[in-house]
């Protein structure tokens, strides 16, 4: 299994954990480098106060959809399982529904939110890209199951402490999202939980630049994904930046 090949240095911090910085985008993401005050409300809003860790958990599931979701798109293509290929479309009607909540929650808050996953995760679609065959099936189902068991324990974090209603609400849908994700991924078969558990625990202490998805630039357009019309491929579509 090639689990920790190329991708081995990049696997474990990801969008998965806090940041701190102005409410308009976070500077820093990273497990090395969390946010010094979580609890610290940085906007007082109709829905309830809303912190540092609020904020930094609106754009961890914005950035999560925008690997994840063009990742389940390669599955459709790629996997040579009916198991990875359901994985695949788990992973995109999942990222779609939860990305269209994050964005309405995102522009109700006053969050920012990116266009483009960190490099790390840029990393993990350049690897499934250059995958085919089994590799493609087993990478697939190992970096997505070891991101998940990433972010689930931040979900449940978040969903216990937030004060605020729209990011309990997020926190559920993305809860939902997750487990339904785990589960695919260990129904394909191919989970190495012996890895998985290791580097889901692991911390390669990352630079910042490499586990920090990029701030927009002033006018892009947002980018959408866009869920699957009956028949139809799902598609990453750019419009026009709300808020």
């Amino acid at each position: 299994m090639r689990i920790t090949r190329n991708v081995g240095t990049l696997f474990v911090a990801g969008a998965l954990s806090m940041t701190i910085a102005a409410l308009a985008y976070p500077a820093v993401l990273g497990l090395q480098t969390t946010a010094s005050s979580p609890t610290r409300v940085i906007a007082h809003t109709s829905t309830g106060p809303l912190t540092e860790a609020d904020r930094d958990f609106v754009v961890k599931v914005r950035a999560a959809g925008l690997w994840e979701y063009p990742s389940g798109q390669l599955a459709l293509q790629k996997g040579t399982t009916p198991a990875v290929r359901t994985a695949g479309q788990h992973l995109i009607k999942g990222h779609a529904a939860l990305d269209a909540t994050c964005r309405k929650v995102a522009t109700q808050l006053g969050i920012t939110l990116p266009n483009k996953p960190s490099p790390q995760q840029q990393g993990f679609v350049a690897t499934l890209s250059a995958d085919s065959g089994n590799q493609f099936d087993n990478d697939l189902a190992n970096i997505l199951r070891v991101t998940h068991g990433q972010i689930f324990p931040v979900i449940a974090k978040i969903r216990a402490t937030t004060e605020n209603t729209l990011v309990r609400q997020l926190a559920d849908q993305a809860n939902d999202t997750v487990l339904d994700h785990i589960t695919v991924m260990e129904k394909t078969g191919l989970v190495n939980f012996d890895q998985v558990l290791f580097q889901e625990t692991k911390n390669p202490n990352l630079p910042a630049q490499d586990v920090t998805p990029p701030a927009p630039q002033q006018g892009e357009p947002t980018v959408v994904l866009s869920p699957p019309a009956d028949g139809a491929s799902a598609s990453l579509s750019p419009t026009p930046t709300v808020g």
